[in-house]
């Protein structure tokens, strides 16, 4: 396991600490719980950008016409 040194200004970290609390864990997990969401949608991103660019335009603007009206009719 890695350590890492960072530098936040005082309200974000004290802000950090707070949310930490509220959350019932110390501040070292929460940073790790966001770094692992963060990376998750990077990982995510960039797998829709690859098949995206293996895809059909026109397929996938159909996918997001089915969506739009999903989520209108709710």
């Amino acid at each position: 396991m890695s350590t890492l040194t960072i530098r936040l200004p005082d309200e974000k970290h004290t802000r950090l600490r707070e949310l930490a609390k509220h959350r019932d864990m110390s501040v070292n997990k929460l940073i790790e719980e966001l770094a692992t969401i963060t990376l998750a949608e990077f990982d995510a991103e960039n797998r829709f950008r690859a098949m995206a660019a293996r895809g059909s335009v026109k397929k996938g603007l159909a996918v997001l016409d089915k969506l739009d009206a999903a989520f209108q009719r709710k």
